[in-house]
């Protein structure tokens, strides 16, 4: 509750008057069985006069408690609803800013639940009126004290009963706490695997994978109800043995008080009736003090996973101050000086790399998969911290730089086109909350691709679903290319920006990729080598060094590492060439001969 705090204190004053509405309506609850037995009372003595009266004061009780009731939810609900609101928008900013290294190793599904399942848990807190149970403290205090009053044997027999409550609470606490954390740990894994197969949808339909991916789903799904069903033993058992000893409680007292009113004429009707309801009121705060300890474990559970997830490292957003480089030329525009990096330690995916590129180059970075290339992207973004070396930007240390500023200077084109549930306008300014729609056709217009756009049914404002689906491979790439001019930043970065596409497509786009890289300094991270040759410099990486630079003819006559990529590949190419050309093979006239 005290790293909660902090989320509910702004809508502290919701919760404080919940209290005084709680504490309101004990204060009528503790009333109710003595206006009950003087109801008897005057039913006994025939008074109707007396009679009315006491009813309609206990209506009037009756009537205050509901009203009070209402209020006192209302408002703490109100309350739950405003904290959780904060606290998942605490935890979505925080997911933002985790390192990327994270995400490697967390799968989607299980931060979905961290951000809708367990704030939920925690949110029942309030919809279930967990802080309810301050209330039921202080009637189940004011009710001890009303049956000492009436009758102090009839109490101690009542009492009796407390320590066998006792033993079934521990006995089911520890029981019940990791049920619900077991729910917690089995509903991520299921949001995390249904989150995977729908993502994957096709590659399981095209591999005929349906049966096998069920049966591992319904394997999932069984513990998940195993663990649930935990959870409904635990907490049943605790309201019927609640239940039951109240009810034994109830029948001791009424054979003990039909026992003794022969020799004690003070244990009189109204009295055994009023006792009875306080006994009542009693094993009802004991309850749900019992239900809402259930709801306390699985509240619990989830803030555990919540504030788990809260404590994992994340990126800090201010610069680090560092000294100057001495003697950075002033035509620098990216440095990477013995820089060593690994996702993995032990595991080095860059290994004492050097570059330099200045102001207005275009230089291709190529090599093998795995070679290392798009890790030096990740560094200068300072998406992930070398270990080693020094990587400039426009001449400065990156780690001086704010991450947001840094980031601000590069427009990156990704092979795998991430577009956003929206419009294509809204696509293509990411980087402005309103897109400037002027700005948007300036830069479909550069490409080449306003026609495109224009003539879908909307235009720019036309909607754009889930992950682009509505968008063909080569449409997507294009807004790829738009939203890098609209930007407009002085660095550019292709990451393999047309591998994904088809030569048709790709030829059709070469006049977008050279409208975006016109006048800026152009990192290529290229796979089809046939799309670079126009660069101002090709460097080659293999297991995560730099082994040649030079131009594509200089490459070539080296005949090293670049010159056995660009041969293999050109005999593919040229094998996919002769494939296509063939004409489809005529059918046998019906009846022919094999």
């Amino acid at each position: 509750m005290k790293r909660l705090w902090p989320f509910m204190r702004p809508h502290a004053r919701f919760l404080y008057a919940s209290m005084v509405m709680i504490l309101l309506a004990a204060g009528l609850n503790l009333i109710r069985p003595l206006v009950m037995g003087r109801v008897v009372e005057g039913a006994q003595a025939e008074e109707p006069g007396g009679l009315m009266k006491h009813g309609i004061t206990l209506a009037l009780v009756v009537v205050g408690m509901q009203v009070l009731t209402f209020v006192q939810m209302y408002t703490m609900q109100i309350a739950g609803a405003r904290s959780m609101a904060d606290l998942r928008a605490h935890l979505f900013e925080f997911m933002q800013r985790l390192e990327l290294r994270y995400y490697d190793r967390t799968p989607v599904g299980r931060l979905v639940t961290r951000a809708t399942n367990d704030v939920d848990a925690v949110g029942e807190l309030f919809a279930s009126g967990v802080l309810n149970a301050i209330g039921d403290l202080v009637a189940l205090v004011g009710i001890i004290v009303m049956m000492v009053a009436l009758d102090l044997r009839m109490s101690l027999i009542s009492f009796a009963s407390l320590p066998l409550v006792a033993v079934m609470v521990w006995f089911v606490r520890s029981r019940a706490r990791q049920a619900f954390r077991d729910i917690r740990v089995k509903t991520a894994r299921l949001n995390a695997f249904l989150n995977e197969q729908v993502s994957g949808m096709p590659v399981v339909q095209a591999y005929a994978r349906e049966s096998v991916m069920a049966a591992e789903f319904d394997e999932i799904n069984v513990e998940y109800r195993d663990a649930n069903k935990r959870s409904i033993f635990y907490e049943a058992i605790l309201d019927a043995a609640i239940e039951m000893v109240g009810t034994l409680c109830i029948a001791s007292v009424l054979w003990w008080a039909g026992f003794r009113r022969i020799a004690d004429a003070s244990i009189t009707f109204p009295l055994v009736v009023t006792f009875t309801q306080y006994i009542k009121q009693f094993f009802e705060p004991v309850s749900l003090l019992a239900q809402r300890y259930t709801i306390l474990q699985s509240a619990m559970s989830g803030a555990e996973r919540i504030f788990k997830l809260l404590d994992e490292p994340a990126l800090e957003a201010p610069a680090v101050p560092t000294l100057p480089a001495a003697n950075v030329p002033a035509d620098e525009a990216i440095a990477l000086e013995d820089v060593t990096f690994s996702y993995k330690p032990g595991v080095p995916v860059l290994k004492d790399v050097t570059l330099h590129v200045k102001r207005g180059e275009k230089v291709a970075l190529v090599g093998a998969t795995g070679a290392g290339k798009t890790t030096v992207t990740s560094l200068l973004l300072r998406l992930y911290d070398f270990e080693k070396g020094t990587v400039r930007v426009l001449g400065k240390d990156v780690c001086a730089y704010d991450r947001r500023e840094l980031r601000e200077l590069f427009s990156v084109v990704p092979q795998d086109v991430f577009l956003f549930a929206g419009t294509v306008a809204s696509n293509i300014a990411m980087s402005d909350d309103v897109p400037d729609l002027g700005r948007v056709e300036r830069a479909l217009q550069r490409i080449g691709a306003l026609d495109v756009f224009l003539k879908r049914p909307g235009g720019l404002e036309a909607r754009v679903d889930d992950r682009g689906a509505n968008f063909s491979a080569g449409e997507r790439q294009l807004l790829a290319f738009a939203r890098a001019l609209y930007r407009d930043a002085p660095l550019l970065v292709l990451d393999e920006a047309t591998a994904s596409i088809d030569s048709d497509t790709e030829t059709r786009l070469q006049g977008a990729l050279e409208a975006v890289v016109e006048g800026r300094t152009s990192l290529v991270i290229a796979h089809r080598l046939s799309t670079i040759r126009a660069v101002d410099r090709i460097v080659v990486f293999s297991k995560g060094r730099i082994v040649e630079t030079g131009s594509h003819d200089e490459l070539l006559a080296k005949d090293g590492v670049y010159a056995r990529l660009y041969r293999f590949q050109f005999a593919v190419e040229q094998m996919e060439t002769i494939t296509t050309a063939q004409p489809p093979r005529a059918s046998a006239p019906a009846g022919a001969a094999e």
